[in-house]
């Protein structure tokens, strides 16, 4: 990854080194973009990145996202038949709401009281310490009276 052409934040690099994670100025600007965006994919997480410090390569950006899930920096989510994306809310046991159509992700906190998702009706002797939920339709722009979501 390049150096920046900008000064780092230096919050950013403490939480970094604090990760035990190496800072770089493109690991600066990927866990900044990461927390300005809205669930990106990789692809414009890099070109986030790009606009940021210059030129870094897509797999470099791959890389930094292993190492910053890893160190539980940025959470990286699945929606089936879409692309991995990625946020900066960690810690916390939200979950998220996809759209259907245009593949909008939302993020959506748990419906009440503490973590109620976390109580498995079957834990199957798991010590379960997070759960990931996707409910999915169609987002308000998406859907108009009468449509329905698709299967």
């Amino acid at each position: 990854m390049t150096a920046s052409r900008n000064s780092r934040n230096p919050a950013t690099a403490d939480e970094l080194r604090r990760a035990g994670l190496r800072v770089t100025a493109a690991r600066v600007a990927l866990l900044e973009t990461v927390r300005a965006g809205d669930h990106l994919d990789a692809e414009a997480l890099t070109s986030g990145v790009r606009r940021r410090v210059g030129h870094v390569s897509l797999q470099a950006v791959y890389d930094a996202l292993h190492a910053l899930t890893a160190a539980r920096l940025v959470r990286r989510i699945e929606p089936p038949g879409s692309p991995a994306r990625f946020e900066g809310r960690v810690g916390d046991n939200h979950h998220h709401v996809l759209c259907r159509s245009c593949g909008a992700l939302a993020d959506v906190d748990c419906a009440v009281g503490d973590a109620p998702c976390l109580t498995a009706s079957d834990d199957r002797g798991f010590v379960i310490d997070e759960a990931e939920v996707i409910y999915r339709g169609l987002c308000p722009d998406c859907s108009t009276p009468g449509s329905s979501p698709a299967p």
